[in-house]
């Protein structure tokens, strides 16, 4: 019965996907206002398992019985890392900045390396979550910064100060709309000493209906609420003042499908 129950979930969410879709592609967008509204009250109502899941929770159940929550963060680190060398960027990280920090399986491993850590997030459940997680991983200072979803901007005045590495990840997906991400690009920009570098992690559309920015209903269906085709994304870095250095794809893996991790620098 339980078998039978979860499959019947994935097919009525699946038919509210193409239901949604369909709409969108009729014209029936709603607005990033509207979306925003919507983001910022799904993500107030912290506690649900699914929450957990979509924060990156170390106790949601998608992490139960295995290593993937401490693999995430370590995944990433090391994709930075060697990044960097490409780059030959080698100065020390004195500030890390995280923009949807989450349940901190990111920061468990950036932490150690830096000096001070800033944790952005929208929900400030999560913020404590990532707190208690450093805590018990290192010495490192975890600095939580709350955002409003409707103002991203405002974190530049909350952070207070520049940054040698950005980093969001599983967080492009769950934005309002393309446009909203270029207004984090350019906070990103803005936040980078000249010849830092960001680790950014997009959906993106590999040309496919549903793999379009689906642009409604947010709370029914957050990891389809936003992607880019990868040229875009390219052109959309370049053209805020962010030099693309390099892609890294992973069409799939234990969590969703088509990821693209942007590594970009900021200009001398």
């Amino acid at each position: 019965m339980a078998v039978i129950g979860a499959l019947a979930r994935r097919a009525a969410s699946l038919g509210r996907d193409v239901a949604h879709r369909a709409l969108a592609t009729a014209g029936l967008r709603q607005s990033e206002a509207t979306i925003s509204r919507d983001a910022s009250e799904y993500w107030e109502d912290a506690g649900s398992e699914s929450w957990k899941a979509n924060s990156h929770w170390r106790d949601a159940p998608v992490f139960a019985g295995n290593d993937l929550w401490h693999e995430i963060g370590a995944r990433h680190l090391t994709m930075l890392q060697r990044g960097a060398r490409m780059v030959q960027f080698d100065r020390p990280w004195k500030r890390v900045v995280e923009w949807g920090c989450g349940g901190g399986a990111n920061a468990v491993h950036f932490a150690p390396q830096c000096d001070e850590y800033v944790g952005v997030d929208v929900a400030q459940a999560s913020l404590d979550e990532s707190a208690k997680q450093v805590a018990a991983s290192c010495s490192t200072p975890f600095i939580p910064v709350r955002v409003d979803v409707e103002n991203p901007e405002q974190a530049l005045a909350l952070i207070g100060g520049p940054c040698e590495v950005f980093l969001s990840c599983y967080v492009f997906e769950l934005i309002p709309t393309p446009a909203y991400g270029a207004r984090l690009l350019r906070i990103a920009r803005d936040l980078l000493v000249p010849g830092g570098l960001a680790l950014i992690q997009i959906k993106y559309d590999d040309g496919r209906w549903r793999s379009k920015s689906r642009r409604r209903s947010y709370k029914t269906g957050i990891a389809g609420m936003t992607t880019y085709r990868i040229p875009d994304f390219w052109k959309l870095a370049e053209d805020i003042g962010l030099t693309p250095e390099a892609i890294e794809l992973v069409p799939e893996n234990e969590l969703d499908k088509r990821y693209a991790y942007f590594l970009l620098s900021k200009p001398f």
